[in-house]
């Protein structure tokens, strides 16, 4: 798991630095919610941002892998 959290982190940091465009889904096809922590076990998004994502604008987008960076790093430490 922490593999893959890394690589989450990874993909935040070329997500939030690439140049303006469309922004990529975090989805990894692990769809599992942790009842934990109330987040995918595969993308760590909320189920709003997951059924929001669709209909979001760039800059909510960018957004959401923010906090995806921070909600990875925090589960690093």
């Amino acid at each position: 798991m922490t593999d893959h959290r890394l690589a989450l982190i990874e993909q935040a940091r070329s997500v939030l630095q690439a140049p303006p465009g469309p922004v990529r889904s975090p989805c990894v096809s692990v769809c599992r919610m942790d009842a934990d922590t109330d987040l995918c076990e595969g993308c760590l998004r909320t189920l709003g941002e997951i059924a929001g994502w669709a209909d979001m604008d760039t800059a909510d987008r960018l957004d959401v892998w923010q906090r995806i960076a921070q909600r990875a790093q925090g589960v690093m430490e």
